[in-house]
C-alpha cells in the first residue's frame, strides 16, 4: 500500500484557516471544475524557487476552471519561519494567486501522504486524483527546468484527454513533521530529493 494518495482516489476533506482571515472546506471549491491541492511552505529553497513558475501555470489555466489551493503543514515547532504569522506575510509581500491555508495539526498531511515540499494533486472534476508528484523537474532553480509535469497535466485534463504521466517523484524538502512519533523523514534534510 503506498503511504502517498494513491491515483483514483478521492479528495479529503479539510477544514483549515487560510491567510485571508476565512476558513475554507474541501467544497467550498464545488464550483471549480479541476483542483489542485499543493503541500507547501514559507522557507524551503525548492518552493522560493518555483513559486514564480507556479503562478504563471495558476494564471494560464484559471479560466480552464482550473483552482489552485496551497496547504502549510511544516510544524512551527520544527521551522518557525512557517507558522501562521509569517504565512499571512508572504502571501502579502508576494500576492500568491491561490488560497494558502495552514495545517497546524499536520493531520491533512498525514491524510494525503504528503511527501516534500512542494507536492502536488491533481483532481478531476468528481474530485478523483488524476496526477500526483511535482510540477518541474528543476523546483530550486527553473532556469534548468526541462519539464513541465504540472502543465503538462492540466493540458491533458482540462482537454479531456487521458494523463500520460500521472505519478512523478516530488522533489523538495521534506515535510516537516512535528515529535519523533511522525518523523519517518529527518527534519533538517531539506536538501533531500527523490531519485529521478
Amino acid at each position: 500500500m503506498s503511504f502517498t494518495l494513491e491515483i483514483g482516489k478521492q479528495a479529503i476533506p479539510f477544514n483549515l484557516p487560510a491567510t485571508d482571515g476565512k476558513n475554507y472546506q474541501l467544497e467550498d471549491f464545488r464550483d471549480s471544475p479541476y483542483l489542485v491541492i499543493f503541500f507547501t511552505c514559507n522557507h524551503c529553497p525548492y518552493v522560493i524557487g518555483s513559486d514564480e513558475v507556479t503562478r504563471e501555470t495558476v494564471l494560464k489555466f484559471k479560466d480552464k476552471g482550473v483552482r489552485f489551493v496551497a496547504i502549510n503543514s511544516n510544524s512551527k515547532n520544527t521551522y518557525a519561519d512557517d507558522d501562521f504569522p509569517h504565512m499571512v506575510k508572504r502571501m502579502e509581500e508576494f500576492n500568491f494567486p491561490w488560497t494558502y491555508l495552514y495545517d497546524e495539526s499536520q493531520d491533512i498531511a498525514l491524510a494525503y501522504g504528503a511527501l516534500r515540499t512542494p507536492h502536488f494533486y491533481v483532481f478531476d472534476s468528481d474530485r478523483k486524483l488524476v496526477y500526483t508528484g511535482r510540477a518541474v523537474d528543476s523546483p530550486r532553480d527553473t532556469s534548468k527546468m526541462t519539464v513541465n509535469d504540472l502543465e503538462r497535466t492540466l493540458e491533458e485534463l482540462t482537454s479531456g484527454k487521458e494523463i500520460s504521466v500521472p505519478v512523478t517523484n516530488p522533489i523538495g524538502c521534506n515535510v516537516k513533521w512535528d515529535g519523533k512519533d511522525r518523523h519517518w523523514m529527518p527534519a533538517d534534510a531539506c536538501d533531500l530529493v527523490w531519485n529521478q
